[in-house]
């Protein structure tokens, strides 16, 4: 006869905040899906859903999120686990978060299982979320914002090849304000981790700007040497 302990089981729930950088709006978008299934049928939530029994929470993850918007591959990072009693109405449930990074924000999402429709909305500015969502929202903004100045995870939001420019826009998006051009410059080209390339912007109506990439390659041999990332 299996083992079995005398106590409550509740259910376990893995939810993902996918975000993605919109640079012609200048804003960080966030994924959300419609509800298909009660309860809150009809309203915007974080794509998600319950942990099968002979799964792992990442495994979990990355399914649900490619079953309720067809995105698969993304880079996920657990977040943070809520478990408050009463955040769902069906039963005692512990969400085990993730958060994501999309290099783009237009990159096309399309629902399905129990996903009636999947968007990208503004991140600062969603619309009414199910369940405890907002909250888990704000927390992974948090993290987001904290954890793009020392770890370069900000260049999963951009395309393989962008202008400072861009890159500094993608700093005051997230941090959600205005940096100093010369200072910024400064600190990034110092990291050693942007590499110049022979290549310029093109169809651009101002003066074309140089495109740079990001070295992973070198991130990971200085980040092994002790080095910390820090903007």
């Amino acid at each position: 006869m299996p083992f079995s302990y005398p106590y409550f089981h509740p259910a376990v729930t893995v939810d993902c905040v996918v975000f993605g950088l919109d640079l012609a709006e200048a804003e960080l978008k966030v994924m959300l899906i419609r509800r298909k299934l009660d309860p809150y049928k009809g309203s915007w939530a974080l794509p998600g859903g319950f942990v099968h029994e002979e799964e792992s929470l990442d495994e979990a993850a990355k399914r649900e999120l490619t079953e309720e918007t067809g995105l698969e591959s993304v880079w996920l990072e657990q977040l943070y686990t809520f478990g408050a009693p009463g955040r769902d109405p069906r039963e005692r449930v512990i969400s085990v978060t993730y958060f994501a990074l999309l290099k783009s924000a237009g990159l096309r999402v399309q629902a399905s299982t129990d996903a009636a429709e999947a968007a990208w909305f503004s991140a600062a500015h969603p619309p009414p979320l199910a369940f405890d969502h907002a909250k888990i929202l704000e927390k992974a903004l948090e993290r987001l914002k904290g954890k793009v100045r020392y770890q370069p995870i900000g260049f999963e939001l951009l395309p393989p090849k962008f202008t400072l420019t861009q890159l500094q826009r993608l700093y005051e998006i997230v941090l959600d304000r205005p940096l100093d051009k010369r200072n910024f410059r400064k600190k990034v080209l110092a990291t050693q981790l942007l590499l110049p390339l022979n290549e310029k912007e093109e169809g651009v109506a101002h003066r074309a700007a140089q495109l740079f990439r990001f070295d992973q390659r070198t991130y990971q041999r200085l980040s092994k040497q002790g080095y910390l990332f820090e903007v």
